[in-house]
């Protein structure tokens, strides 16, 4: 398939971070874009801020008359059910459709691939990789999964020859893409709704990995099964970053790369997890050829990703952080953080679990990581594209939890109980619609 012969793309979709990208491409590169979301956000109002045409009712006479001719594109969402009207429009009338990662494969397949994969740190290596790409001058792209904070996009630049992509492991999409220079950041048990176990998933970054022909252009955290290049903290590997301190609420070190050592990084997000993050992208983009200098220069100006440690409120009384965490090891990397920067605070977390399955597969875990935060508010699960499955409840979750000072809260009663609390940090946890919550709960603590 030929993307430069089609001149309409139609999204099933359009409002999800993943997809939302692609249709700023598109619209970038002189497409007409249009599409359907089930629910009105901040995202898709930006889009149609843009000039695109977005409708939220599932109808056929809502598509755009010029999007019935031939050379239109529809890409669809795996969150859609099989019998929404318009895809089911568009497939009796034989368009060509195609699910996001497909369409990331055909554009990766045409450029210089950048993918970055992992059960966690997609996001937020991606967008350091892509910003230091772009400030370097080179012609990239980069699809992201979050909104950029330097930007104010999931999308960074309008370059034709290098792509900057989130090699996503749900439903397998990472293995349509054509890698260049890949990292894994991590290979948690994750998904197992696709998967079924922890093998299954480590065998697909396996395969993931294996389309990297080059193992030098592969780059692994130390201590993961996976051939490549090794990253690490404060032990020795290819990529090194020691010599760590906290300077003006930001991180300053040192890494030793196969060549030289570069000294005095200053990057501003808090947590290791972050600082992984971090080398991650500077070993790629160094690997790649990026100088040192021009690599040091946009660390230090990278503002970071909305919903990754996304401070709302920052003052002396009170700290307000809003993130994405949705996997007890990003619940555990944002305690981490957060007991790091704020010690002997009290801290409340605000969790909204996502997934029944995912609630159900790692139920433990969730609440062994949840307990350790002082105080604990539990929303219902958000169910995206699942039916509620018997006996998996927040109340459930809840129960597990060894911290004592918790509670079940629904939506409606959100603010008052924040705000009854005493915390001088508060963190809103979650990838359902939480997100949405968070310029209330703002106006609130104001």
């Amino acid at each position: 398939m030929n993307l430069n012969q089609i001149h309409n793309v139609y999204f099933i979709g359009i409002g999800g971070i993943g997809m939302s990208a692609l249709a700023r491409y598109f619209q970038n590169i002189g497409k007409k874009v249009s599409g359907y979301d089930k629910t009105p956000t901040m995202l898709t109002d930006e889009l149609i801020a843009g000039g695109m045409d977005i409708h939220f009712e599932d109808t056929i006479s809502a598509i755009p008359a010029d999007f019935y001719i031939e050379n239109t594109l529809v890409i669809v969402t795996p969150a859609v059910p099989v019998s929404h009207s318009e895809w089911n429009y568009f497939i009796e009338r034989e368009y060509v459709i195609k699910k996001r990662a497909e369409v990331l494969g055909l554009i990766t397949k045409d450029t210089f691939c950048f993918a970055v994969a992992g059960t966690h740190g997609k996001t937020t290596t991606s967008s350091i990789l892509g910003h230091i790409l772009y400030e370097s001058g080179a012609d990239v792209t980069a699809f992201l999964g979050g909104i950029v904070e330097n930007y104010h996009s999931n999308l960074i630049g309008s370059g034709k020859t290098i792509t900057v992509v989130e090699a996503d492991e749900f439903d397998r999409s990472f293995l349509h893409l054509y890698p260049n220079i890949a990292c894994v950041t991590s290979m948690d048990a994750d998904h197992l709704d696709i998967y079924g176990d922890k093998e299954a998933i480590e065998e697909s970054f396996r395969e993931f990995a294996d389309k990297v022909e080059d193992k030098t252009k592969l780059f692994v955290p130390k201590g993961l099964d996976l051939e490549g290049l090794t990253i690490a903290i404060n032990e020795e590997a290819f990529f090194k970053a020691f010599n760590i301190r906290i300077e003006n609420s930001s991180y300053v070190f040192d890494v030793q790369t196969p060549s030289e050592t570069i000294q005095n990084i200053a990057f501003g997000l808090p947590g290791h997890h972050n600082l992984m993050n971090a080398l991650m992208a500077l070993a790629m983009a160094k690997t790649y050829g990026t100088s040192s200098d021009a690599i040091v220069k946009a660390l230090a100006t990278f503002k970071g990703v909305q919903r990754r440690f996304s401070y709302q409120i920052k003052s002396d009384k009170l700290v307000y952080i809003d993130d994405y965490a949705h996997h007890p090891t990003e619940i555990n990397a944002v305690h981490q953080a957060v007991r790091e920067l704020y010690p002997n605070q009290k801290v409340l977390a605000i969790f909204q679990p996502h997934l029944f399955s995912r609630t159900k597969d790692f139920a433990d875990d969730f609440a062994k990581s949840l307990s350790q935060f002082d105080e604990v508010l539990v929303l219902d699960i958000y169910p995206a594209r699942e039916l509620p499955m018997k006996g998996i409840t927040s109340s459930w979750l809840l129960e597990k939890m060894t911290n004592e000072n918790k509670k079940l809260v629904s939506k409606a009663d959100l603010i008052p109980s924040i705000l009854a609390s005493n915390a001088t940090v508060i963190v809103t946890i979650g990838a359902g619609d939480i997100g949405e919550l968070v310029p209330s709960i703002k106006i609130a603590l104001s």
